[in-house]
């Protein structure tokens, strides 16, 4: 078959870049389309970036890289309307190596599409892709508008609304209850400001990067809605917002916009922000499902990669997109780069993708925790831990004078308080066990 590449991705978000990278390293003819206006445009999430795979595909990638933070400090909080508890982890080990890093995508993906076209790519911004050329069930390239363009492979890094997918019949619509509705505020501080206030060194320490912190949020910050907040520390700006469950909210009632203001309005919240300026707000679905949307990657001169793929992770500790969507894309372009040396593109040629993703940490994390999503959807993890956690505590640090009970039946007396029963608490924490 004549074509005019051998490989066209569609889609210049992490999974895309690092395909169209890899196998224009390989030495293969890869055209790179992206919707949005330059490369980064249309890039809305960001936060924290697993970044190890990174560093093993783009050596020196926190020295060359648009990084913002390594991420030394996790903090995973309990947010009720009156009160606040916080687990704090902080520690060294995670900046040496550097484990992880908060990164703006506008940014980060401009670079990612520089260092495509370093490699021999060609990237092609400002073209929206709307459909697939297909014959006989196979994929030969894609069309846009009046013009259109063939391939030996369609690497499809579009999303988890992926029409690519959609339109070579891999995907149908994911339920609601797999999908969350991303809401997020980019808020600008000066440097000195986010390390006083989330009590960071000034000075660089974690391979020279400057340290930050996360923040994962979970209670009245939704209102009860399935889903969290979070707040990222960059070098000079707060990334802050909430990713709400789309079941939960429509049965809320509560808009998005609001509930994500109320967040930032929240008076245990409102101190970090204050004084700052607001550079970016936006919204974006994001993939919740884990496991279960984990299907139908392959087919004759196509495969998935990254959120297209369904590729993401929240456990509630932490919360991946980005290192998967690389972790896919490494994956993929090998075993399409074996598909076009052998001349068999067909679903078996590339079926070898499949197997490659299962092996890899990808694959493997997401078995890890394919009881995650399901655990996550109690409502007690929303509605009622918080304030059980706030009473055992202020049982302990409210020293009216009465006779002071042992730990133990300080807790035991909040439980009875409270809508949890014991019952409850051994069966979430035999499912944590399980899921987590």
């Amino acid at each position: 078959m004549d074509v005019d590449f051998d490989v066209i991705v569609v889609g210049a978000g992490v999974a895309g870049c690092v395909a169209a990278h890899q196998l224009a390293t390989a030495g293969r003819s890869v055209l790179l389309v992206e919707r949005g206006a330059q490369v980064g445009d249309k890039a809305l999430s960001g936060g924290v970036l697993y970044c190890r795979v990174m560093e093993q595909i783009f050596p020196g990638f926190l020295e060359r890289a648009p990084v913002e933070r390594a991420i030394t400090r996790n903090c995973l909080s309990f947010m009720n309307s009156d009160s606040f508890v916080n687990i704090d982890y902080a520690d060294d080990r995670l900046g040496a190596p550097v484990n992880a890093v908060s990164v703006l995508r506008a940014k980060l993906d401009a670079w990612l599409g520089e260092q495509c076209e370093a490699a021999g790519a060609m990237v092609m911004p400002g073209v929206l892709v709307d459909r697939l050329l297909l014959e006989g069930g196979r994929v030969l390239g894609v069309g846009a508008g009046e013009d259109e363009l063939r391939c030996h492979v369609v690497v499809a890094a579009d999303g988890v609304n992926s029409f690519v997918a959609r339109d070579a019949g891999l995907r149908d619509p994911d339920p609601p209850r797999h999908l969350a509705l991303g809401v997020k505020s980019v808020i600008a501080l000066d440097r000195s400001t986010i390390e006083a206030r989330f009590n960071l060194p000034a000075a660089g320490g974690a391979g020279g990067l400057a340290e930050g912190a996360a923040y994962a949020v979970v209670g009245d910050c939704t209102k009860g809605v399935g889903g969290g907040g979070f707040m990222y520390t960059n070098l000079e700006s707060v990334s802050i917002g909430l990713v709400l469950r789309l079941d939960d909210l429509a049965r809320s009632g509560e808009t998005a916009s609001d509930l994500h203001d109320r967040f930032l309005d929240h008076r245990r919240v409102a101190p970090f922000l204050e004084g700052g300026e607001l550079l970016e707000y936006g919204a974006h679905l994001v993939a919740e499902g884990g496991a279960a949307m984990v299907r139908g990657l392959v087919a004759p001169g196509l495969v998935l990669v990254g959120e297209a793929a369904g590729l993401a992770l929240n456990t509630g500790l932490t919360v991946r997109g980005m290192d998967l969507a690389a972790g896919s894309a490494l994956a993929a372009a090998k075993c399409v780069d074996a598909a076009l040396a052998a001349g068999d593109c067909s679903a078996a040629g590339l079926a070898s993708y499949e197997a490659a993703l299962r092996a890899s940490f990808v694959g493997r994390d997401i078995e890890t925790y394919r009881r995650a999503p399901a655990f996550l959807e109690g409502t007690r993890m929303f509605n009622d831990y918080g304030p059980l956690l706030a009473d055992v505590f202020h049982g302990v640090y409210n020293l009216d004078l009465s006779p002071r009970r042992r730990l133990v039946k300080t807790a035991r007396a909040a439980v009875k308080a409270s809508p949890v029963r014991l019952v409850d608490l051994a069966r979430d924490a035999w499912a944590a066990m399980r899921a987590l």
